[in-house]
């Protein structure tokens, strides 16, 4: 009973914030975040550097894991030397101490590359956050502005979806729709080496 109460209200009051008064109505539009964040240049030119990033640190990887490639088959060839029946007693030592050395640099750069990728992922993961933060900040500031010029009362995301990853916004008319310009005054700056280009 209370639910109903309750969902009763909130609807009423959403009623009587979008019902046009005696004098005014509501001016309302509708964006799409999405479009406009993946067709802004410096989107484009983030996910630039960031993949630039990401193959920086898989080339650093992989130039590690090559390391210890080449120190698994050397501590792989020591073994196969000390098993040779024709190699003397101080021989046999000394390569068991040559391969006991190397096992334990390579435990420790097997230990390194676990912490470097981990390292690297978490660094990669903390710039593309800041980067789409700052994006995102941008973007909104040029939709601010838009409203305030054009007087919006509400906006709607067109793109948003609900926690059921239903459409929120389920219909509008097209030329509600304003993402065009935005697009527009966010690329108008845009270099002509730009990724956007």
């Amino acid at each position: 009973m209370l639910k109903s109460i309750l969902t009763a209200t909130i609807a009423a009051v959403a009623l009587a914030a979008f019902a046009p008064s005696a004098n005014a109505q509501a001016k309302m539009g509708t964006l799409d975040m999405n479009a406009i964040f993946t067709q802004y240049y410096k989107t484009k030119d983030a996910e630039a550097k960031l993949n630039e990033a990401r193959a920086a640190a898989k080339k650093e990887l992989d130039d590690r894991l090559e390391n210890l490639k080449k120190s698994m088959d050397e501590i792989n060839k020591i073994n196969a030397d000390i098993e040779k029946p024709e190699l003397s007693k101080d021989a046999k030592a000394k390569a068991t101490k040559d391969r006991d050395d190397k096992v334990n640099d390579a435990r420790n750069l097997d230990r390194e590359i676990t912490e470097f990728r981990g390292t690297r992922e978490r660094q990669l993961q903390e710039q593309f956050v800041r980067m789409r933060k700052d994006i995102i900040d941008e973007i909104m500031k040029v939709v601010n502005d838009k409203v305030k010029e054009a007087g919006y009362d509400v906006v709607f995301d067109k793109s948003g979806m609900s926690m059921g990853q239903i459409p929120v916004l389920v219909y509008s008319r097209g030329d509600l729709d304003f993402s065009a310009a935005i697009v527009t005054a966010l690329n108008k700056n845009a270099p002509k080496s730009s990724a956007a280009n």
